[in-house]
Order: structure tokens, then sequence, then C-alpha cells
């Protein structure tokens, strides 16, 4: 009987462990699309950045060889 019993317990404590990795899981899953979301703002985010400087860089007036070489 005492198989049976030791068996049990194995069980009873599958099933918990079992439900501590589901409880995990459903903590990393929900981390994961936060981190995503937060990747995805900072992406647009440099973007915008990105298109500002090119912006910037267009205004820039450009020099020329002669201009370079001037005293």
């Amino acid at each position: 009987m005492s198989s049976i019993s030791d068996l049990v317990d194995r069980v009873e404590r599958l099933l918990l462990r079992h439900e501590e990795l589901t409880r995990t899981n459903a903590l990393l899953e929900q981390q994961l699309q936060t981190l995503s979301h937060e990747r995805d703002s900072l992406r647009s985010r440099l973007n915008a950045a990105r298109a500002r400087v090119d912006a910037l860089l267009d205004r820039l007036p450009v020099e020329t060889e002669t201009e370079k070489n001037a005293p």
C-alpha cells in the first residue's frame, strides 16, 4: 500500500509543479508582450529621430572644394 501512497504523493507534487510552471509561463508571456511593445515603440522613436536628423542634414549648406580650400 505504501507504493500507492507514494505514487499519489508524486502525482500531487507533479500537479503542483505543473500549476507553478503554468503561472510562470503566463507571467513570461506577459513580460514578452510588454517588452515587444516597448521594443516596437523604441524602434518607432528611433526612426522618427533619424528622419529629423536627415531633414536637418539636408538643410545644411553644401560646402564645395573651392570653399574648403579658401583662406
